[in-house]
């Protein structure tokens, strides 16, 4: 028997109730767009224009509001209506885009947004055109108000001020000059800069983050490669024209340093502790910051920090979900955020000749003014720019350097000025991200002297701290962390910082002394001055930092270690109890050394705590995989102990202890 089909649905018939919905809601976008402001310094004629006719249709949706007599409108009417919402939704965002955009890049495509501006004005001139007037029945009110909107729609053609055109010519021009390492008349520089309402340090700032992003959104290669230049020439006109009037700056900066405001963990990169510029992810799956892991892999580690595992190979994919989250959290709390590294890759920032020649422009100026100031407080505010500076890309390490920065830089390590101290050292901690400057820093008369001096007698716990991150960041090379390692006001000067200073600046220090001590020869003397009792206090406020450090010690310093950690066995114990996974990994790894290296005497310690097998089986069953498997050979020590089968091994083990791989958490410079 044949089925007959199913019969369609019946089509649902148009309301009063939604298409008085669909007017109400054009009305409001309508009163939104036609309430924005005009661009105000590129493009005024056009932005203030299309707001004049969007004014209009207001007047004409609040007229058929107030007329919407008929049961619903026709359905030509309707799609008017929802064509309309989609056009002027989208003058209002290129206008919103253009206002809040950068300045800079408006002018130099001011030719393709007015296109755009262009092209808005003729759809809704079609609209209105095709508008049914006569099958709504409408006043003669509203039925004006359509005419005069035809009549200003049909007007309209493509317009550039010959101001504004101008303006891009000039700015052009000082690009080609800079290309042609021609130093733009500052005179002109400022003329720019003030019409396009560049008026002060903070607001140059701001337009160079904006080029930033604006980089990043980019796909076209050449477009990419105009902002970058452009950025460059914002940094020189920024420290030329407003370097001397930036004193806010200077207290802004020192305000941010000082600021409670915490970084989500996840945010914060494994190994610096900071937040994530640049994310990766390794081998292994685990993401940390490109310099971070940059650094740590250069200094001779295989293994991935925050695992322990072997990495296979080096590679590294850039984590771009985590990256915009992290942006977004930075624009929120109006945090400035550099990924230097990606910029320089996806922006081709290392080769463009525009930038170069600017940022050697720049450095020459703010060289040459902090070397001439008349006062401390002015040297500071040219220093300031050089720190800022030497933190945006490689060029700009580079520059410095070449341009004897450091020669400079030195003679203010020792001043009674805190910031001028402050942002001397910490310019040379920015250069030394640069490999190349490492080998300048450590061979220029005096830098190295004058940081460990700040380490030592800084004004500040800051200065103190940067100073200490510098040394951590020389010795990423085997061979300055061998140099560094045998001056003891090095080594004393980290120790006195890990114990009295605040926790950022105990960080800094105890992740140099864990650099220095994977030198065998270095482990010696830290083992002198107490590095495990210094590691055993330090415990109590940072256990992470702290058995991670002794872990190290352990490993590589053989009996006199083992003999001086004999009575923090105990505090590893409570850390294997109640520390974080990784302390407790750590604690695992450090105390199945010290009970293979030391004995049964040792063991017998370790042996006597109350409940210390409960623990062990806790952290076998849910801590890291390392931590997992260190807790298994602990039990296995401890059991073989209960058995007799544990002897004393101390006099079978060779003084020089045994060579591996240490898995750290560390901080970099930021």
């Amino acid at each position: 028997m044949a089925v007959s089909p199913e019969p369609l649905p019946p089509k649902k018939k148009r309301s009063s109730d939604s298409d008085e919905r669909l007017l109400r809601s054009l009305l409001l976008r309508s009163r939104e767009t036609s309430l924005l402001n005009p661009i105000p310094f590129v493009l005024y004629r056009n932005s203030n224009s299309i707001i004049r006719k969007t004014k209009l249709l207001t007047l004409m949706l609040e007229e058929l509001v107030v007329d919407h007599v008929v049961s619903c409108f026709p359905a030509s009417a309707v799609l008017c209506f929802e064509e309309l919402y989609i056009i002027l939704q989208s003058i209002k965002t290129l206008i919103e885009d253009c206002c809040n955009g950068s300045k800079l890049w408006l002018l130099i495509e001011q030719q393709s947004v007015a296109n755009k501006f262009h092209e808005f004005t003729l759809e809704l001139s079609t609209l209105v055109d095709i508008f049914p007037v006569k099958a709504m029945n409408l006043s003669e009110d509203v039925e004006e108000l359509v005419n005069l909107i035809r009549k200003q729609c049909s007007k309209t053609a493509v317009w550039i001020d010959e101001k504004d055109i101008n303006l891009r010519n000039d700015v052009l021009q000082k690009l080609d000059r800079i290309k042609s390492e021609i130093v733009p008349q500052k005179t002109k520089l400022k003329e720019i800069f003030t019409r396009l309402q560049l008026n002060d340090s903070t607001s140059c700032t701001e337009e160079i983050e904006i080029l930033e992003e604006e980089v990043r959104n980019q796909n076209d290669e050449k477009s990419k490669a105009e902002i970058v230049s452009l950025i460059g020439l914002v940094r020189y006109a920024k420290c030329v024209l407003y370097g001397e009037s930036s004193p806010r700056i200077i207290r802004d900066r020192k305000k941010s340093n000082s600021t409670d405001l915490t970084i989500p963990a996840d945010f914060r990169c494994p190994i610096s502790l900071d937040l994530v510029r640049d994310p990766v992810v390794v081998s292994t799956g685990q993401t940390y910051d490109r310099a971070s892991i940059n650094l740590w892999i250069e200094s001779g580690h295989t293994t991935c920090p925050k695992t322990g595992q072997t990495l296979d190979h080096t590679g590294m994919i850039p984590n771009r979900a985590l990256r915009n989250l992290i942006t977004m959290w930075c624009r929120e709390h109006r945090i400035p955020f550099e990924s230097t590294e990606t910029n320089e890759k996806n922006t081709g920032e290392s080769t463009n000749k525009t930038l170069f020649e600017a940022t050697k422009m720049t450095v020459t100026f703010l060289l040459e003014k902090a070397g001439a100031s008349q006062s401390l407080e002015m040297a500071d505010r040219f220093v300031h720019e050089l720190r800022a500076l030497a933190k945006t890309d490689s060029n700009s390490r580079a520059c410095i350097a070449d341009a004897d920065g450091l020669q400079l830089l030195v003679k203010f390590l020792s001043s009674d000025h805190p910031t001028l101290q402050i942002n001397a050292v910490t310019t040379i901690l920015n250069l030394s991200i640069l490999d190349a400057n490492k080998t300048k820093i450590m061979e220029t008369e005096g830098v190295v002297n004058g940081i460990v001096e700040v380490l030592r007698t800084g004004a500040t716990w800051e200065a103190k701290g940067n100073a200490a991150a510098t040394i951590f960041s020389l010795t990423g090379v085997p061979v300055y962390r061998k140099k560094l390692g045998r001056k003891s006001r090095v080594i004393k000067g980290l120790m006195e910082l890990a114990r009295t200073g605040p926790i950022s600046s105990q960080r800094d220090a105890l992740v140099a002394i864990l650099n220095l001590a994977g030198d065998r020869e270095t482990v010696g003397k830290l083992l002198e001055v107490g590095v495990v009792e210094m590691a055993s206090e330090v415990m109590d406020g940072l256990p992470e930092e702290g058995v991670t450090l002794l872990e190290a010690v352990v490993k590589k310093g053989g009996l006199a270690a083992i003999t001086a950690a004999f009575h923090v066995i105990r505090k590893l114990a409570t850390i294997l109890r109640d520390g974080t996974e990784r302390a407790q990994e750590s604690a695992a790894a450090t105390l199945v050394n010290i009970c293979r290296k030391g004995g049964s005497e040792i063991v017998s310690e370790l042996a006597a705590i109350p409940g210390i097998e409960r623990v062990i089986w806790e952290v076998m069953g849910m801590g890291t995989g390392r931590g997992r498997r260190k807790a298994a050979t602990l039990l296995r020590i401890l059991r073989r102990w209960a058995a007799g089968l544990y002897g004393n091994a101390t006099a079978a083990y060779s003084t020089t202890g045994a060579s591996s791989t240490t898995t750290t958490r560390v901080v970099l410079p930021g």
